[in-house]
């Protein structure tokens, strides 16, 4: 029989700061999703695919319509990134 160490979990706070400031996620967004993350954009155009950078806990960082943006953006905040299909 296997016990589990409950004092090894990580907690609800520990676990959304887990990669914080480290780690960074890219993927692909259509524009009519963007108002979610980046509320501050104005209307764009339905249907347009493009590529975001979040944070480990989701806040978003950079958008573009290339990739290589978003990779030079992780550079530059000096992120681990990872893709999220």
């Amino acid at each position: 029989m296997q016990t589990t160490d409950h004092k090894n979990l990580l907690t609800e706070l520990e676990f959304a700061r887990l990669g914080a400031g480290q780690v960074a996620y890219m993927r692909k967004v259509k524009t009519e999703d963007l108002a979610t993350s980046f509320p501050a954009l104005p209307p764009m155009t339905p249907g347009v695919e493009l590529w975001a950078l979040f944070a480990a806990n989701g806040d978003p960082i950079v958008l573009s319509d290339q990739r290589d943006n978003i990779l030079v953006g992780a550079q530059e905040h000096e992120l681990r990134t990872v893709m999220l299909q």
